[in-house]
């Protein structure tokens, strides 16, 4: 291939959320949460409950049960961008080796090219959006609420979350000797309607799961040193969701279907664009943005429990 190619493309709505979707899918909570990929401006959420029973025993006459309780949840994602510059011997040699590798001639390289540097920031994309479900702060540049934020974060401006303290004690860390006390706490909390739902989880963050494996090993329910692929991480029934966001020392205990991130990938504002600066400041750098959107919502807070 002689010389160097203009690797200049760009792609919007559609085309660009294939690109993203593919980042997105580097945050690990997004597989135990609901998620909607087509917000324009923002969704509204109808969370329905009742406030007594609606079942009574028959009667000629209509007479009322109970009553609806319809709130709504506004789910609006923040447009967010990534501005990365590379140098082209930097990644086009790794490039090139790649396709070589796969013996076939590219007649496109700039599509082919630009999904290789995507899969270069594709994980931080991912791990950004991973820290940002938890924990993520709006005032913060490039972060959008978290649900366990403080203050202003989903859980807290629901504000009927179950919130159970740290068995181990306010401050204290978690550690082998409290992390099963911490797990029945929340647990224990969870509202009787939710447990042995299908798409109920404990989630918890990869120090806790590894305290929690640690625990079950002294007990003797498991050998840690010799653990199949095949094992599924279980507290009492309840599957254990490991997250990487998930603050440590916090456990959530919540449905899958009460949990939502909310994103667009087919907007116009969704944007992957990589401009080749050779011809345009002589340079040997290649410019990556990529623009996309986040933002995290609950649903019914008081089937939710979160422990710290």
């Amino acid at each position: 291939m002689a010389g160097n190619p203009d690797i200049t493309t760009a792609y919007a709505g559609e085309s660009a959320g294939v690109y993203i979707s593919a980042a997105l899918k580097q945050a690990k909570s997004l597989e135990y949460m609901t998620t909607y990929e087509n917000i324009k401006y923002k969704r509204t959420l109808q969370v329905m409950t009742h406030s007594s029973a609606l079942v009574k025993n028959s009667s000629c006459d209509f007479d009322a049960q109970g009553t609806l309780l319809l709130a709504d949840k506004i789910l609006t994602p923040k447009l967010l961008e990534v501005n990365i510059q590379l140098c082209k011997s930097d990644v086009l040699d790794d490039w090139q080796a790649a396709q070589m590798q796969a013996g076939a001639l590219n007649s496109d390289f700039s599509a082919d090219f630009m999904a290789f540097v995507m899969s270069y920031v594709a994980g931080h994309i991912g791990q950004g959006v991973e820290n940002h479900i938890w924990t993520g702060a709006d005032a913060n540049a490039g972060s959008f609420e978290g649900f366990t934020t403080a203050t202003s974060g989903a859980f807290a401006q629901d504000g009927n979350v179950v919130a159970v303290a740290n068995q181990g004690g306010a401050g204290n860390a978690f550690d082998a000797l409290n992390i099963i006390a911490n797990l029945g706490a929340g647990l224990a909390a969870s509202p009787d309607t939710i447990y042995g739902a299908d798409d109920l989880y404990i989630y918890i963050s990869p120090k806790s799961y590894r305290l929690y494996i640690e625990a079950i090993s002294k007990l003797g329910y498991v050998n840690a040193y010799n653990m199949s692929g095949e094992y599924v991480p279980m507290f009492n029934g309840v599957n254990i969701a490991m997250c990487p966001g998930v603050p440590n020392d916090e456990i959530i205990v919540a449905r899958q279907s009460n949990l939502f991130f909310g994103t667009d990938l087919v907007s116009d504002q969704t944007e992957v664009r990589m401009l080749d600066m050779t011809p345009l400041d002589g340079s040997d750098n290649v410019r990556l943005i990529a623009k996309f959107s986040g933002a995290v919502q609950c649903g019914i807070g008081a089937e939710i429990v979160h422990v710290s």
